[in-house]
């Protein structure tokens, strides 16, 4: 029986093309307007937490304030310290950054120059391109080597081959550095400009580039099978214990993705929430349809029902009929918002994430907008009177 409804109703949708796309046109704008914006969401948020993983969602940044009356506790043992206090941190180093002109030759340029510890790279997964990065042997003797960001070395050695060559380094006064790496190119987060880095042995900084009494900033790494949101609260709490919240600034990339996470998601269902209002539109014009239906096949149905056919079978017949109706505006929605999202996000140069909740959540709610709004009139046709329906002109 139920086939033979669908059947019927793919007959009558058919017979009347042009009411048909008309009615269709409400589920259809509605489905594929709900489709496209959960995709496009879904699809800016991909692209953001993917801008933001790339500076590793396992670092957490600390920034001590420089005005701080805490300045003094912020030294090089600290680092330690904080990894000792919170357990998901696999490793903290310290960092300090100066701006300083950096000369090969006739070719010189401004660069950041940052003290860093030896495992700084393999810690970022910072890629070595040509030669090796300091050793902590360089560290601890002092030595004055530096390791280049990409772009700093094609503008100091446009010829290439910088490594095994000798860069000078402008603060007081101009001293001599071996380049022992030039390093991959690497997009800018974590507040490094890594392209336009020049990284140098930690305690060469300190004691031969800069003299400073306290660490500029942290990086902790955290444990792989660690959730860092949940570190990066640790951190926190610990922090603020200790010095107090006004005293240090944090920064985490995962705490960002879980607010970009949020704030896309919340924006996006508000959207859709707004969108599905035509689905309500379009059901009434549903409904609308459905009730002229009835009308112009009163006669059949009075001749159904003279022949035997039940108030429950005319009323299924129509039921079906308005959920076949709004399933086909569905399909039809479907398939309009995925190439609206396929273009906007091609256009765009974002990756396409296909959101299957709102494939399911738009089928779901048309036809259940089917239901809801063939009810009244399958529920009127099946309450005709055969003998006046059968007299209806």
């Amino acid at each position: 029986m139920f086939w033979e409804n669908v059947k019927l109703a793919l007959g009558a949708m058919k017979s009347n093309k042009m009411r048909t796309i008309l009615s269709l046109l409400g589920i259809v704008i509605g489905v594929a307007s709900v489709v496209a914006i959960l995709t496009l969401g879904a699809s800016v948020n991909a692209s953001i937490k993917g801008s933001i993983s790339a500076g590793g969602l396992e670092l957490v940044t600390i920034y001590p304030t420089g005005t701080s009356k805490y300045a003094s506790t912020f030294n090089e043992a600290f680092a330690e310290t904080l990894k000792g206090e919170v357990s998901a941190i696999q490793e903290v180093m310290p960092v300090n950054s100066h701006n300083a002109l950096i000369r090969n030759g006739q070719n010189s340029t401004n660069g950041n120059i940052s003290g860093v510890q030896s495992s700084f790279a393999q810690v970022l997964g910072y890629e070595v391109e040509q030669g090796s990065f300091f050793s902590m042997e360089d560290n601890i003797s002092k030595h004055q080597v530096v390791a280049l960001g990409s772009e700093l070395a094609k503008e100091l050695f446009p010829e290439g081959d910088a490594v095994g060559k000798y860069v000078s380094i402008f603060r007081n006064q101009a001293k001599s550095y071996l380049v022992v790496a030039v390093m991959e190119s690497k997009d800018a987060s974590l507040n490094l400009s890594y392209n336009y880095g020049a990284y140098i042995p930690y305690n060469t900084y300190t004691s031969r580039f800069m003299s400073v009494s306290s660490v500029g900033s942290y990086i902790a790494k955290i444990k792989s099978d660690q959730d860092p949101i949940a570190a990066s609260k640790a951190i926190t709490s610990y922090l603020d214990d200790l010095i107090g919240s006004d005293n240090y600034s944090l920064f985490s990339p995962a705490t960002l993705s879980e607010m970009a996470d949020q704030i896309t998601g919340t924006f996006s269902t508000f959207l859709a929430a707004i969108a599905a209002i035509s689905l309500l539109v379009g059901g009434i014009g549903i409904m609308n349809i459905m009730l002229v239906s009835v009308t112009e096949r009163t006669r059949e149905i009075g001749v159904r029902k003279a022949i035997g056919a039940s108030p429950s079978i005319i009323m299924g017949q129509f039921i079906t009929e308005a959920v076949v109706l709004t399933f086909v505006g569905g399909v039809i929605g479907i398939t309009l918002g995925t190439l609206i999202s396929y273009l906007v996000t091609s256009a765009m140069g974002w990756g396409m994430s296909i959101s299957v909740s709102s494939y399911l959540l738009s089928a779901g709610f048309s036809m259940a907008i089917g239901l809801f709004f063939g009810w009244y009139p399958a529920r009127k046709a099946s309450r005709l009177d055969p003998i006046d329906a059968l007299n209806y002109e």
